[in-house]
Order: structure tokens, then sequence, then C-alpha cells
């Protein structure tokens, strides 16, 4: 069965000052890396605002809708902005991937990749921040759960920065397992491994600055994977930041491609087992071009691979 590729020429739009690390380039080179792979390209829907008001207030989608200009950017905090296209391209992300949740669960793919920007596991309740505007890995999870009638979904971000906003969002929703990676101390400065949500059900799992992917094995090893296997999930939504590269600008972890490919591997051990190998990838964050290329690549390559067997 296919892996779908979830994306759409409206992410372009979404056009940051020069020198933003969030850049258009980066779909380009996403898309570099997975040029040749025989995947089931999608276009991404537009999302109704009520697939966003799963997560979000009306009142916080109405203003990030009343500061899109039109011309130029409007600043929402420090690094995030918007640009006349990029609400647009946040629904698209957003839409993408509840199509995507969609598709699989109802065997119409093995898996999904969503190859979209703005990324959105910063995005609280009602606050933009670290690029994102909405959470829209969250949005997916509840979609799966209110929409389709799922009672266990899994959460995995293996972002190098901790998605505050994911966890924000998921905070009191005993139904999903949110299970997290990051560098500490990194930016936003969250994800202890003390925060374990309104009913346990939030895993964080500090990684130190300079560890390389053996430390990050282990760790999945001892802490998330057990964690998930206990859960046995209906569907595994994996937050796919590429930014703990070595060679990520943003950050200090030093992984690499191999270590994306083992990560992603184990995860879907873990889908077989537990979900018949639902998954859903949703990008985040990876700032080096080259890097975020290869790293897409491998993720990918796991999914297209191991969906052909199913």
């Amino acid at each position: 069965m296919a892996t779908a590729l979830f994306t759409h020429p409206a992410f372009d739009g979404h056009v940051t000052p020069a020198g933003h690390p969030e850049q258009v380039a980066r779909l380009a080179a996403v898309a570099r890396g997975l040029a040749g792979m025989d995947l089931d390209r999608r276009d991404a829907p537009l999302a109704a605002d009520a697939e966003v008001l799963r997560c979000h207030p009306a009142s916080y989608l109405d203003r990030v809708r009343a500061a899109v200009p039109d011309e130029g950017w409007a600043q929402l905090d420090a690094d995030t902005f918007l640009a006349p296209g990029s609400l647009e391209a946040a629904l698209r992300g957003v839409g993408a991937a509840c199509a995507a949740v969609d598709l699989v669960i109802g065997g119409g793919a093995a898996n999904a990749f969503v190859a979209a920007r703005p990324p959105g596991h910063h995005a609280e309740r009602d606050t933009a921040m670290g690029f994102c505007l909405f959470g829209t890995v969250a949005i997916a999870a509840k979609r799966a759960l209110d929409h389709h009638g799922l009672s266990r979904v899994a959460v995995v971000d293996f972002d190098v920065h901790h998605g505050n906003g994911t966890q924000d969002l998921l905070w009191e929703e005993a139904r999903v397992r949110f299970c997290s990676s990051q560098q500490m101390p990194l930016y936003p400065g969250s994800g202890a491994s003390g925060e374990r949500g309104a009913h346990g059900q939030i895993v964080n799992v500090p990684l130190r600055t300079g560890s390389d992917g053996a430390e990050m094995r282990a760790a999945y090893e001892a802490r998330i994977f057990p964690a998930l296997a206990a859960f046995q999930p209906e569907l595994i939504l994996i937050s796919a930041g590429f930014d703990a590269h070595a060679d990520d600008p943003l950050a200090g972890l030093n992984w690499r491609e191999a270590d994306y490919r083992w990560l992603t591997r184990r995860l879907y051990d873990l889908a077989d087992a537990h979900c018949g190998g639902r998954v859903v990838s949703v990008l985040e964050g990876g700032y080096d071009l080259d890097a975020l290329a290869a790293s897409a690549a491998a993720h990918v390559g796991v999914l297209k691979e191991r969906g052909n067997g199913r």
C-alpha cells in the first residue's frame, strides 16, 4: 500500500523576512530529498475553521485572521511573522494533517507524510510563537479522537525544540499520550521530565546539549518506547522536526540521518504491534537545507519501505 505525501504550492506563500530560518526554501529542500520516491502525492486541502477550533478558541482564530497584512509582514511575536499568504498556508497545513488522518484511518494509504509550513508544535491555545500559528498535530489528534471515534492516539515529537504548544493543547486530554524528546536547555524552555499532564499522560525526555544519536536511542528505549507500548495506541502521529541534526544552526544535538532512520523504524515497529501500522507524520523544524533534505528522505524512505509491505 502506498505512502501518501500531502503538500501544496500555497505553502510557498508563507514568506518570512530575509534571513529568517523558517524560509520558503525549506519545502524545496524536502522536495529535493523526496524526489524520485514513488509516493501517492496529494494536494493539501484548506481546513475549515471548525478543525482549528478543535484546539484553539474562535477569538484566537479571529485575531490571527485580522492580523494578516495586505503586503509585507505582521509580527505576532519575536520570531513569528504573517505574510499575505500565511493564513492560507497554515490552514492548508491543518487541512493536510486532518486529511492524512482520514486517509490512513480509512485504509486509503498505509501511512502519510505532510510536507507543510509554517510548523505548528509551538502554537499554544491562544498564542502564536516559535514560527507557529496553529497546533497542527494536536488538531489532527483531536480529529482522530472526535471525528473517527478512536480512544487512544499517540503523538511523538522528536523536534529538537520542545513542543510546548502540543503539550499545552493536549494537557487535559487523557486519550492522547504525548511523548517528546528535546534538547535542554533550549528554546522554549519547557519540556522537563516533571511536566506530566493532567492525567500523567505526557512523557518528556530532555537530552543534554552535545549529545548524539546513541544517547537518543538509549533514552527512547528506556522511556518513550515502553510508554507507547503500555498505551497501545490506535494511531501514531509524529511531529517530525529534523533540527536535532548535527548540521542544524539553531540547536546543539548531533543526530545523523541514520538516527532518523532508526527512530522511524522503531516507531513503526510499535505501530505494527498496536495499530496496524497507522502512522501520520507532519513536518516541524529543520533549518540546514541539506540536512533537512537528507533527513526527510531517511524518514519518509522508512515510511515507504514499511508501507509497501502492507
